[in-house]
């Protein structure tokens, strides 16, 4: 079963370019005659290494995006290994990955937030059912019978708890 992969090495600086065109096209066709298919190639020139390798502080960088099966993929990199010319090499699965961010981003589609949807005075609508109503995000919202006047500035008195008397027990 092919999957996706990235394989990213980098080659010493010291390389030419044209020892660097055929060092890709030698890893492109180790992955066509074992089966996969390399869907992209891209050269990502000469780049600063966050720490020295093998006595380097440069390093030329590619990208090969390859879909081949996983036999293939640990071969690739006993052979990147082996090379001389490749000081360091990383290899991503990205048919994982692309589920992933699928599944995020139609979970996202699916579920609008709710800060987003427009906000309706609940209270208005149900005193005229029949009438249209404009709704503005600065109209003040209906006290109901049940709860105090919330939206209006004016503070509202709260009556204080009135404590229940203890029976009195006698000894």
């Amino acid at each position: 079963m092919n999957r996706t992969y990235e394989i990213m090495f980098i080659v010493r600086p010291d390389v030419e370019e044209v020892e660097l065109d055929k060092l890709i096209e030698t890893f492109s066709g180790y992955i066509t005659t074992g089966g996969g298919t390399v869907k992209t190639t891209e050269k990502m020139g000469r780049r600063r290494l966050a720490y020295t390798v093998r006595k380097f502080n440069d390093g030329l960088y590619v990208l090969l995006v390859v879909d081949a099966p996983a036999s293939l993929i640990s071969e690739i990199e006993r052979r990147l290994r082996v090379s001389e010319q490749v000081i360091k090499f990383l290899t991503v699965r990205m048919d994982e990955e692309d589920k992933r961010v699928a599944k995020i981003k139609a979970h996202r589609d699916a579920h609008v937030k709710r800060s987003a949807q427009p906000q309706v005075n609940v209270e208005a609508v149900a005193e005229t059912p029949d009438a249209p109503v404009a709704v503005t995000p600065d109209a003040p919202v209906a006290a109901t019978p049940d709860a105090p006047a919330a939206a209006t500035s004016e503070p509202t008195e709260v009556a204080a708890p009135v404590a229940e008397a203890e029976p009195a027990v006698a000894s």
